[in-house]
């Protein structure tokens, strides 16, 4: 049997259908992935709140079920808040947006492998795959600023879009190096190439590489410092400022999807995945089960530590001009992954590119 679902199917019915438990089974499959990062979407907002609390001596969020349960009281109060439709408003286009951009953050989970044998769809071009979903992303602000039929919110998605679309160049770059590296597009394959131990891992021989890549994470995600798209003091909430009730609630979800999926490909691409820092943990045994392992909890670790560095960013540094972030993207995260793919492809010919492998 192929799947659980079939075999349900065929005990029930006395026939195959193949097809229709074949697409059942995949959309479980689909629900198990999108729940669980919806539901890290929810407290994601509370931890945000809670350690920049912390970080600036401020309680937080401690009212709501103690604070644990806040993020729930504030999906219900966007659920039955009004949409609101501008006046002269593209409709259509206006309820699509939102959808465009929550669409690839949650399509691209598709390829993430979570530990050796745990992913949805193991595609030798998942790389590309993810860089193509990336591009798509954008759409959905261009369109969220343009349908708005509002000045502010148009000017917001021009200075969101250009910004999405420079960082997006560098950290295209910065995968090269990683598929160099690896000589695989497939993100199970690059995970397997980082074995070894910590030392083996991509972000040291690609340590350039790994922080442009990080950084440019922040700026396509528009988290602060770089959130000049939502500049407050100049123009309001930037390209969603006329959402408001559930189509807000959707881009506030895309935001927060997008930062954990940048988070989970810095641990692929240069963390070593769900591989353990130690192999020597792999033969740990606790009561006869090998939680230390190679396996999703080092992925799920990993993750919340480069999630952590998304907060600690936000709570240290003022927000950026907008000319210094172009500046940033264009005069020295381009051209350093350019000249570093260069160099790596150079010194991969000789007898120390064993070093990048």
């Amino acid at each position: 049997m192929s799947n659980p679902i079939e075999g349900i199917m065929m005990w029930a019915f006395g026939s195959e259908f193949a097809t229709l438990s074949y697409a059942i089974w995949t959309l479980l499959k689909i629900l198990v992935i999108v729940v669980p990062i919806t539901l890290c979407v929810a407290f994601l907002t509370l931890w945000e709140r809670k350690v920049i609390g912390w970080m600036q001596v401020r309680i937080g969020p401690n009212r709501v079920g103690f604070g644990w349960l806040q993020p729930f009281a504030d999906v219900l109060k966007l659920l039955f808040k009004e949409i609101v439709v501008p006046k002269g408003a593209t409709k259509s286009l206006f309820y699509i947006a939102p959808l465009l951009s929550i669409g690839p953050a949650l399509a691209a989970w598709a390829v993430i492998p979570f530990d050796p044998t745990l992913v949805l769809a193991n595609v030798n071009a998942g790389l590309l795959y993810i860089l193509a979903l990336s591009s798509v992303g954008v759409y959905g602000v261009i369109l969220a600023g343009w349908a708005s039929n509002s000045k502010y919110a148009f000017i917001g998605c021009l200075r969101s879009a250009a910004q999405i679309v420079s960082y997006e160049i560098a950290m295209g770059f910065a995968l090269v190096g990683v598929l160099m590296a690896a000589n695989s597009l497939n993100l199970s394959d690059i995970v397997n190439a980082q074995k070894g131990g910590l030392h083996q891992w991509y972000f040291i021989p690609l340590f350039p590489l790994f922080i442009v890549y990080f950084i440019s994470g922040v700026a396509e995600t528009n988290r602060h410092p770089f959130d000049v798209a939502e500049g407050e003091s100049e123009i309001v909430a930037g390209f969603h400022v006329e959402y408001s009730g559930v189509t807000f609630a959707i881009f506030f979800l895309a935001e927060y999807a997008n930062m954990i999926l940048i988070a989970t490909l810095t641990s692929v691409m240069f963390l070593g995945g769900w591989l353990s820092p130690f192999p020597i943990t792999n033969e740990l045994s606790i009561f006869g089960h090998k939680f230390f392992g190679d396996g999703f909890f080092w992925l799920a670790a990993k993750v919340f530590f480069v999630l952590f560095f998304f907060l600690w960013i936000r709570a240290s540094f003022p927000r950026y001009r907008y000319d210094q972030i172009m500046r940033l993207g264009w005069k020295i995260f381009i051209p350093v992954t350019l000249v570093f793919i260069v160099f790596l492809a150079i010194i991969m010919q000789t007898p120390w590119g064993a070093a990048f492998h």
